[in-house]
């Protein structure tokens, strides 16, 4: 009942056919199982829809202002959470700076505000030169 057959080289044996019968019995069945599934599912789908589509359209001058109301409720705590977040954070990092703690960027900084000094002071030497000529002529 069961020969050997050769695919490719490699010998393979047949199955018998009440195996063969049983494999397909069950696909059909669980193939047959999902598809009246899908339908029932598709079936309350559109049932659903055309009873809650007019309730929709009736209470819909409510819904949208108090959805857009949610949705920017929403957005507000997180925006006011990550603003909380950001002010933390740069508190966090003054205090490091102020107590001598070198907190990343603090070279920059320091850079930074040397030259801006330097600046104001060439700009106020400068002004001073420009007044005292001024006054001597």
């Amino acid at each position: 009942m069961a020969e050997a057959l050769y695919y490719g080289g490699r010998q393979r044996q047949d199955q018998p056919r009440s195996t063969q019968l049983v494999k397909a019995t069950t696909a059909v069945v669980a193939g047959g199982s999902l598809l009246i599934l899908a339908g029932l599912v598709l079936a309350a789908t559109v049932i659903g829809l055309t009873t809650i589509t007019p309730l929709f359209v009736i209470f819909s001058p409510v819904l949208v202002p108090a959805v857009i109301t949610v949705a920017l409720l929403g957005l507000g705590f997180l925006a006011s959470g990550g603003f909380g977040v950001a002010a933390i954070t740069v508190l966090t990092w003054i205090y490091r700076y102020v107590t001598g703690k070198h907190p990343p960027g603090a070279n920059q900084l320091d850079t930074a505000r040397h030259k801006l000094m330097s600046k104001a002071r060439e700009i106020k030497d400068y002004g001073q030169q420009q007044t005292s000529g001024a006054q001597a002529s």
